[in-house]
């Protein structure tokens, strides 16, 4: 069976959650009368129910309060919107919410609107539409829809998109925005490198269509840009052929370079040939050892436990290999082939089988749990930042060693991924190595979060100052210098699409990338 997550996976203490999350916003200025005279202005809502709702997100870590949030019944409502305040002598911020899976504010808007892009889908139409002609597999996919919807959705033509995050319950438009990765990013590059075509609503209220091809200068803007130059309400994204099952493999290490090794030699194996998913992770104690309580047995168990408590640390590998009924007598042959001169721990490897949704989706089953419980909406200070190959034993000795052997607060991962994946026209950056690290600590707490942010900013300072270049993925800064340096020399094409497709600094003002437009200085 695929990994299942326990509560552990979020680390949930046992208190209320904290009163002291920053709040933004308590002043409720009036939007322009224009607006409120458009048909639109039904849709928007100035309740207090509506406006703290859009006011946090997933990382509960602080509070921007909008004056309105708009739930609109189609795509005009949105190009209207945003064409009314570009407009107006008293322009006003926009923010696109699709599932708030951010963290310190980006799909908030102060003082400004959110859009509430899950509306669209109201009439509970999934809007997705697949292509399956044998020459050009492809879904056509509404911005607000959820990827586990275009996955039952592709699935019913025999296809399926290549790249996934590990949480589908996401939107399409957000995860766009940012890369969307996971351990399949490797062989077919993030999200964002699987899209052919994007509808996107500009920041001066037009609805272009854009690709490769055509006004592919948006195109490259948008995906990975932060929602700063646009607002996706299509996408056209490549499927191919869907699998139906999945052989599932851990490997346990001792040794960090044989565990990073191992890794980086998988994913070489980018020919068909090799792993179709690698992730790392890293095993603390007795709570990380039980989010793979339900694979091994005791008796690997009690061997764990012993080595934990030699060395402090495990480090984890997890990898799958796709297959279906035509390859299914060949899998096991194909999977021990690969684990050939690998040098994870004699005796603790696994292999299981799984459907390759229940793969795809085994987040869920944890997600469920802690809603029952009331566990979900917490604080949730994670760290993801992107490391480059050559520093990453470093950052293990320090970061991994040290400050993490004295953690128990949810799961860490560390998995490799390729450069040349990557399209360098994007906005995404990335760090200027051919391989590079994701270090995801997703970190959680119901109070007392504030140490575990104080944690992460330890982390970025041995960083900083053992010279070890990372990029943030999730990004968020607060002085403009921090972004030029997030963006390096991607910043003055950066500001020059800024200045073409929102001019007016309309959307996603919770980055806080703009704090002023450059251009309008005097």
């Amino acid at each position: 069976m695929p990994r299942r997550f326990s509560l552990s996976f979020f680390f949930i203490a046992t208190f209320v959650i904290s009163p002291f999350i920053s709040v933004v916003g308590q002043q409720r200025p009036w939007l322009p009368q224009e607006l409120q005279e458009l048909d639109l202005a039904e849709r928007l809502r100035f309740d207090k129910n509506a406006t703290t709702m859009a006011s946090t997100d997933y990382g509960h870590l602080i509070q921007v309060l909008p004056t309105a949030v708009l739930y609109p019944s189609s795509v005009q409502d949105i190009t209207d919107l945003v064409k009314s305040s570009f407009s107006s002598h008293l322009p006003f911020s926009i923010a696109a919410r699709g599932q708030a899976h951010s963290l310190k504010g980006q799909a908030m808007a102060h003082n400004g609107v959110v859009i509430q892009m899950g509306s669209l889908n109201q009439t509970h139409e999934i809007r997705i539409n697949v292509s399956s002609s044998p020459l050009d597999f492809y879904a056509d996919v509404d911005g607000e829809q959820l990827w586990i919807d275009v996955l039952m959705a592709t699935l019913r033509h025999g296809l399926s998109p290549p790249s996934w995050t590990d949480y589908l319950y996401l939107s399409v438009g957000g995860t766009l925005s940012n890369a969307g990765i996971s351990g399949q990013t490797f062989l077919h590059g993030p999200q964002i490198s699987n899209v052919y075509e994007l509808d996107v609503v500009t920041g001066k209220g037009e609805i272009v269509t854009c690709s490769k091809q055509l006004n592919s200068e948006l195109f490259y803007a948008v995906l990975g840009g932060l929602g700063q130059f646009g607002i996706i309400t299509r996408a056209r994204i490549a499927l191919h052929p869907a699998p139906q099952k999945v052989k599932w493999t851990q490997l346990l290490y001792e040794d960090f370079s044989a565990f990073t090794r191992d890794q980086e030699y998988l994913i070489s194996l980018n020919n068909g040939k090799g792993f179709d998913y690698v992730e790392g992770s890293l095993i603390r104690d007795e709570s990380d050892l039980d989010e793979w309580s339900s694979s091994f047995s005791e008796k690997d168990r009690e061997k764990i436990r012993s080595l934990l408590d030699k060395n402090h640390l495990i480090y984890h590998i997890e990898a799958a290999k796709y297959y279906d009924n035509v390859t299914a007598p060949i899998v096991d042959k194909e999977v021990d082939s690969l684990l050939e001169g690998l040098s994870f721990i004699p005796g603790l490897s696994l292999k299981s089988d799984t459907s390759y949704v229940g793969f795809l989706n085994r987040v869920h089953d944890a997600e469920l749990k802690l809603r029952r419980m009331g566990l979900w909406e917490v604080h949730h200070p994670w760290l993801n930042i992107l490391v480059a190959k050559s520093r990453i034993s470093d950052f293990n000795e320090e970061v991994f060693k040290n400050f993490e052997r004295k953690s128990t607060t949810g799961l860490v991962f560390i998995y490799p991924m390729s450069r040349n994946k990557w399209d360098e026209r994007m906005s995404a950056v990335i760090p200027e190595e051919d391989v590079f690290y994701n270090v995801f600590f997703l970190r959680a707490a119901k109070n007392d979060w504030e140490y575990l942010e104080d944690q992460n900013k330890k982390i970025l300072s041995f960083c900083v100052k053992a010279g070890i270049k990372f990029k943030h993925y999730l990004p968020h800064y607060t002085t403009n210098n921090e972004w030029v340096d997030h963006f390096g020399h991607k910043w003055n094409k950066f500001v020059e699409r800024k200045k073409s497709f929102d001019p007016k600094g309309l959307l996603s003002p919770g980055q806080k990338i703009f704090t002023f437009m450059p251009w309008q200085r005097k």
